[in-house]
């Protein structure tokens, strides 16, 4: 008879999810599931609108990431109206995508994962959070919250909303940029990238302390999946898809977003709502691959900046082949925010940024338009069907966190299998089993609903139904 320890749910993400570990008789785990528990059917929900609506509806899937959305979706319904949109909106799409990732990976380092750092994984929950890393750390915690608001702040700039901007719109922007709004945001980003810099400095300074985690948290082969320009350099907003083993070779390259379906299928859980997209050539579930930042640095050939080259080399001595543990997840981002604000800063600096041609105009001309972007999180796609009026008939999505399903799930029973034993919960293995969940930053904004509070409880039952052991939190 199997034990079950149930976790419900999920904390600091966003929406809701749960995780199930089945032990043995001898109190050893033998499985472990990462359930998404909500649906929420954009997809369906979008049927029947016009396209050009589709980048302001999709945004609202996330009030983290609106900005992922808002330019994948523009880009679907710019194939759709099968135009070439003008070089400067291409350039501001790219700025307010930059800003976008920055603010977004700020968040999940500084606010949701560095009170693990500081205080320890085993710490006092009721101290673990930003308010705890404030008082021990006040440099850390300025620095964040600094860096989370620089990218909001040019959001807000450019978008006129920090959150849900419709400056995205399909064909272009909706307005150009004033040199007086240029000036804000350059005005602002030396200091920037010196709070980027600081932390990143800490951070490489403290990592080695935990061994056992880097080690066990999603620490183990598989493929590496994300967008690359034509020089093999990060990129966010456009390129080609490039593949990646755990060797480091590339065993795919200069794949074409709108031929996904050729090399991306996805599959479905009995158990979960969230789909488990995999390398079609390889099959299920072998064709495992992760996305996102420790993706990106994996397969690039260089960042194409100066300070982000230097800092990508050094993240590239830690392994020979491919950095495989999802812990290094956390050094990747505080690589890409030295990355987005070096890069705005370029393409700021570009002659024709305040051109105000930044709009195509025209109707559908075609009936199926594809969008691939780089969010936070990794890859993201939507894919479009629409009537010869622009009535959307059909969508899918592929979302990053789903990308990383069939890592994540593996990622829990390994770091369950690790630090459960016996009849015994520690709260401090409970951490871990949601911090391997943290790494990949599946969506988090919830999680400013309810900081410094974990509402948790686990249950160890014995083979006859008897309660061995409860740990709650919150």
């Amino acid at each position: 008879m199997t034990q079950t320890i149930t976790i419900d749910p999920v904390t600091r993400i966003e929406g809701h999810s749960k995780i199930t570990i089945q032990l043995n008789d001898e109190g050893r785990v033998t499985d472990a599931r990462f359930h998404v528990t909500q649906f929420r059917g954009f997809e369906k929900l979008t049927e029947g609108r016009t396209y050009a609506e589709m980048p302001s509806l999709t945004a609202r899937i996330c009030g983290i990431c609106p900005v992922s959305h808002l330019v994948a979706s523009a880009k679907a319904c710019d194939d759709l109206m099968a135009v070439q949109i003008p070089e400067t909106a291409v350039k501001l799409r790219q700025i307010l995508n930059l800003a976008q990732i920055a603010q977004s990976h700020a968040l999940s380092f500084f606010h949701l994962s560095s009170p693990d750092f500081i205080l320890g994984f085993d710490s006092d929950p009721a101290q673990r959070n930003i308010f705890g890393v404030a008082q021990a750390a006040p440099q850390i915690a300025r620095d964040g919250i600094a860096l989370r608001k620089f990218g909001q702040q040019v959001i807000e700039i450019l978008g006129g909303k920090r959150i849900h901007p419709a400056w995205v719109v399909p064909g272009g922007v909706n307005a150009p940029l004033t040199a007086e709004k240029r000036g804000q945001i350059l005005a602002m980003i030396p200091t920037a990238l010196e709070q980027a810099r600081r932390s990143l400095d800490w951070y490489k300074g403290i990592f080695g302390q935990f061994d056992a985690e880097i080690r066990t948290f999603a620490n183990f082969p598989t493929l590496f999946m994300g967008l690359v320009n034509d020089k093999g350099e990060l990129e966010f907003y456009d390129g080609k898809i490039r593949i990646m083993n755990a060797k480091g070779e590339i065993i795919a390259d200069k794949l074409d977003p709108h031929n996904y379906r050729d090399y991306i299928a996805e599959a479905v859980e009995p158990d979960s709502y969230l789909k488990s997209p995999y390398y079609k050539p390889l099959g299920y579930p072998e064709g495992i691959f992760r996305v996102g930042p420790l993706a990106r640095m994996n397969i690039i050939d260089r960042c194409g900046t100066p300070i982000a080259d230097e800092e990508w080399a050094e993240f590239r001595m830690l392994e020979r082949g491919a950095t495989l543990s999802s812990f290094q997840y956390h050094y990747a981002r505080l690589i890409e925010i030295v990355f987005c604000i070096e890069r705005m800063e370029q393409l700021l600096n570009t002659p024709d940024i305040l051109d105000e041609f930044v709009r195509a105009h025209a109707r559908p001309n075609r009936l199926e338009g594809i969008g691939m972007s780089e969010a936070p999180r990794g890859t993201l796609l939507h894919h479009y069907r629409v009537d010869r009026t622009g009535l959307v008939q059909w969508v899918n999505m592929i979302i990053a966190t789903g990308n990383n399903n069939l890592a994540m799930n593996k990622g829990v029973f390994q770091v369950a299998r690790h630090f459960i034993r016996g009849d015994k919960i520690e709260e401090g293995m409970l951490n871990r089993v949601e911090a391997v969940i943290r790494t990949f930053d599946p969506c988090l904004s919830c999680s400013t609903h309810a900081v410094g509070q974990m509402p948790l409880e686990v249950s160890l039952l014995a083979a006859d139904g008897t309660v061995l052991d409860r740990v709650q939190q919150g």
